[in-house]
C-alpha cells in the first residue's frame, strides 16, 4: 500500500509515520541506524530489504557505507557516555573501543553482540591446550625452563625438526611446545590480551585463520632461512595477531578512543626483562660459571639470544627465531585486510584475493623447498633425536 509501484522503497517520513501509528517493536538503536541509512541516499528513502537485513543483524558493504555517510544524523551519544551498564556490557564496550576505529562500527558491534558463541579458540584450544602440554612435559622431565636442552624433550612427536620434515603434522603441532615458562607466559598473555578481544569482534573463523596462517608461515620459513634449526612455540601465530592489531591501531590512531591504547602497544611490543640465572657447569677440575646474559627487553631478543648464544652446551642447534618474523609479516599483510573488513565479505575484495594468492604461492614454494632444497644444496642437518 505504501509503495504502489512495488519499488521496495518508501520515504523516510512515511516510514516514521508507519512506526508511530503501528507501534512497531523495533530496537531504538537499529531504528536510528535505519534513519541514518535513509539520510545517506539521495532520495531519502527506506528500502524494505535493508529493513529486513537490519532486523536480522546482517550488513552488506553498501549498507555499511550508507550508514557511515549518514551517521551524523544519529541522535544517540557516543558509547562512552552510556551509564547503568553491567560488568559484561562494559567489557563489551571496552572491546569495541579497543578494536574498532569507527564509531558506527563500535555502536553496531555493541548493540548486536551476543555472548554465544564465546571466544573459545584463543581461550580453550590454543591457550589451555598449550598450558596442559607444557605442564605434562614439565612434570615428566622435571624441568620448567630451557626445556629444549633436555635430551628427551626434542624427541617429542610435536616438535618440528629438519630431520623430520616428512612428518607434515609437525609444521603445525610445534605451536604446543615451548622453551620454558617465560615463552609460554608471554604467548599466553598476548593471546588473552589481544587474541580474545579480536575473536570477540571478528569471529572465530577469521582469527583462527590468521593465527594458523602465522603458525604455518613460521614453520615453513625456518627451513628456508635457518635450515639446521628446530622450532618450538606458538610465537608465529601470536605475532600474526599482534602485528595485525598494532598496525591497525597505528593506521587508525586518531579514531581509536580506548584510553589505554598506548599502554597496550607498549605491553605488546615490550616484554619484561629476561635474566636467566647463571647455571653452574662442571668442568674438569672446578666448577665454571657461565656469563650472565645481558638484559633483553623483547621476546624476539630472547629467541635470538637462545639461538646464537645458548647458555648451556647442547647436542644441536637451538630453536629458530624466524617464526616470530614470519608471523609478523603475515599479520601486517593479511591481517590488516581481515581486521579492517569488519562484518564485510572478504570474497568481494580484490586485495584479499591478491594476498591469498601470494600466501598460497609462498606455501607452494616452501613445500618444494623442503622436498628438494636440502639435497640440492647438500645441507648438513643434525641427526633427528
Amino acid at each position: 500500500q505504501l509503495a504502489p509501484e512495488n519499488t521496495g522503497f518508501i520515504g523516510v517520513e512515511t516510514f516514521a509515520s508507519l512506526v508511530h501509528s503501528h507501534e512497531l517493536p523495533l530496537d531504538p538503536a537499529k531504528l536510528d541506524m535505519l534513519v541514518a541509512l535513509a539520510q545517506g541516499n539521495d532520495e531519502g528513502q527506506v528500502c524494505y530489504q535493508e529493513l529486513v537485513d537490519l532486523i536480522s543483524s546482517k550488513r552488506s558493504s553498501s549498507f555499511k557505507r550508507a550508514i557511515a555517510n549518514g551517521q551524523r544524523a544519529l541522535p544517540r551519544d557516543v558509547l562512552l557516555d552510556e551509564t547503568g551498564l553491567g560488568i559484561y556490557k562494559r567489557f563489551v564496550r571496552y572491546v569495541a573501543y579497543e578494536i574498532l576505529p569507527c564509531e558506527m562500527d563500535r555502536r553496531w558491534y555493541f548493540y548486536q553482540h551476543r555472548t554465544c558463541p564465546p571466544p573459545v579458540f584463543m581461550a580453550a584450544p590454543r591457550g589451555l591446550s598449550q598450558i596442559i602440554v607444557f605442564l605434562c612435559y614439565g612434570a615428566r622431565l622435571n624441568k620448567w625452563v630451557l626445556q629444549t636442552y633436555h635430551p628427551e624433550y626434542m624427541k617429542s612427536p610435536l616438535v618440528y625438526h629438519p630431520g623430520h620434515r616428512a612428518r607434515a603434522w609437525r609444521f603445525l603441532t610445534y605451536m604446543f611446545m615451548h622453551v620454558g615458562l617465560e615463552q609460554l607466559g608471554f604467548n599466553a598473555l598476548l593471546q588473552l590480551m589481544i587474541g580474545v578481544p579480536l575473536e570477540m569482534v571478528h569471529g572465530i573463523l577469521r582469527i583462527s585463520f590468521l593465527y594458523l596462517a602465522g603458525v604455518l608461515a613460521g614453520s615453513l620459513t625456518v627451513p628456508i632461512t635457518d635450515m639446521r634449526a628446530p622450532l618450538v612455540g606458538g610465537s608465529g601465530g601470536v605475532y600474526a595477531l599482534c602485528s595485525a592489531h598494532l598496525a591497525n591501531v597505528v593506521m587508525n590512531w586518531a579514531g581509536m578512543r580506548c584510553p589505554y591504547k598506548l599502554l597496550r602497544m607498549v605491553l605488546a611490543l615490550v616484554c619484561s626483562e629476561y635474566r636467566p640465572p647463571p647455571p653452574a657447569v662442571r668442568g674438569p677440575g672446578r666448577a665454571q660459571q657461565l656469563p650472565r646474559c645481558p638484559a633483553v627487553s623483547s621476546e624476539v631478543g630472547r629467541a635470538v639470544w637462545l639461538r646464537f648464544s645458548p647458555p648451556l652446551p647442547a647436542s644441536g642447534p637451538q630453536p629458530s627465531f624466524m617464526a616470530h618474523l614470519a608471523g609478523a609479516i603475515v599479520g601486517i599483510s593479511m591481517g590488516l585486510t581481515i581486521l579492517r573488513s569488519y562484518e564485510e565479505s572478504l570474497q568481494d575484495q580484490c586485495g584479499w584475493w591478491v594476498l591469498l594468492l601470494s600466501y598460497g604461492t609462498f606455501l607452494l614454494f616452501a613445500v618444494f623447498w623442503n622436498i628438494f632444497a636440502y639435497d640440492l644444496l647438500g645441507a648438513q642437518i643434525p641427526p633427528p633425536p
